[in-house]
């Protein structure tokens, strides 16, 4: 059997799928598997050997398109060679009209996607041969999970989920050597996200840098990417024990981090997702989106919201002029992460 996986970004999500991944190759070991990916997202991705095929295309060039045949020719410019493959179905993990017209040019007969009110785009259905409906308050991973077996009549998998990202000895040496000051007893603090509303000060993860350090010995590691270097820098100016080391991994030598770490600390954004994928104890910050959903499927894992702002229900905003969803103090943060860490501790004694 010949399978088109349609996932293009966010790299999150793109994370949230990797366990649907697994899944089917688990199940049907002798299919030919291709994924179709944004570029700027495909790193994850990439040298994964449950993928027979990646299929790499920036979509970003299709939004000039006023009409959705100005977007399929967009599309069909850069996927002249997706139809050299003869696909028997491609399922739609994005629920978008532009990952539906993907499909729907790969030539699969069958291209099946999400039941109407699993779409993010509504109209993408029309390009879709089947749909599956998805239970309400349902984790993403599980959405996805729940496509795949609906799709290809597999089982999902029971208990833990899996992950499969493979690194190199490069990515592995840059983790080792973000970690040489620490003695391996460090944590994993991330400032970022994709939405403003989404972020945490990044003064309260200097103040729980100065925490994890004065009352646990944990050396902090703050983790940002390129354009992160202000939240960077203000993290640092707050943290008064100069014990904060920051750093700008690559993604997978970030995986590689928080696989070495004895906690991760962030919002709802890609890294935690990375986090979670590496079997990091997290302590997640979720304000505008919902815990249930993207956060950790661990059950040992810790979320943290805001469950008495009354906007706080299905809110998905990505500015808001109370923005008090994400005012967590760093005292409950940091007892958060005391009693994550006991559990891990607690678990480490039991084996």
């Amino acid at each position: 059997m010949r399978i088109l996986l349609v996932k293009l970004s966010s790299i999150g999500d793109i994370v949230h799928t990797l366990p649907t991944l697994a899944a089917i190759r688990r199940a049907l070991p002798n299919a030919e598997i291709s994924w179709v990916v944004e570029t700027r997202s495909a790193e994850i991705l990439r040298g994964n050997t449950m993928i027979d095929r990646l299929i790499e295309v920036d979509t970003r060039a299709l939004r000039s398109g006023s009409v959705v045949d100005d977007r399929l020719l967009g599309v069909g410019r850069q996927l002249r060679g997706l139809r050299e493959t003869d696909y028997d179905i491609a399922i739609d993990f994005q629920g978008l009209i532009k990952s539906a017209m993907i499909a729907k040019l790969s030539g699969a007969k069958r291209r099946v996607g999400f039941a109407t009110d699993g779409l993010r785009e509504p109209m993408s259905r029309f390009l879709l041969t089947d749909h599956v409906p998805i239970p309400p308050r349902i984790h993403v991973i599980k959405k996805n999970l729940t496509l795949a077996a609906g799709a290809l009549g597999i089982d999902m998998p029971a208990g833990r989920f899996e992950f499969p990202v493979e690194t190199t000895a490069a990515q592995r040496a840059e983790a080792n050597a973000l970690t040489t000051q620490t003695e391996g007893n460090f944590a994993v603090l991330n400032p970022g996200g994709g939405w403003v509303t989404k972020l945490w000060p990044a003064e309260n993860f200097g103040e729980l840098a100065d925490h994890l350090w004065r009352e646990m010995s944990i050396t902090p590691i703050l983790t940002t990417g390129p354009n992160e270097n202000d939240l960077a820098a203000r993290a640092l100016a707050a943290s008064k024990t100069g014990k904060l080391i920051t750093a700008q991994p690559s993604l997978k030598g970030f995986y590689e981090l928080a696989k070495r770490a004895r906690i991760y600390i962030g919002g709802d954004t890609g890294p935690t997702h990375i986090a979670v994928a590496a079997g990091t104890a997290i302590v997640g910050l979720f304000g505008p989106t919902e815990w249930w959903r993207n956060g950790s499927p661990n059950p040992d894992d810790i979320s943290i919201e805001r469950p008495d702002t009354v906007c706080r229900i299905d809110c998905h905003r990505r500015t808001c002029s109370a923005w008090i969803c994400m005012d967590t103090s760093v005292p409950d943060v940091f007892s958060a992460v005391v009693r994550r860490l006991a559990s891990t501790n607690s678990i480490r004694e039991k084996d």
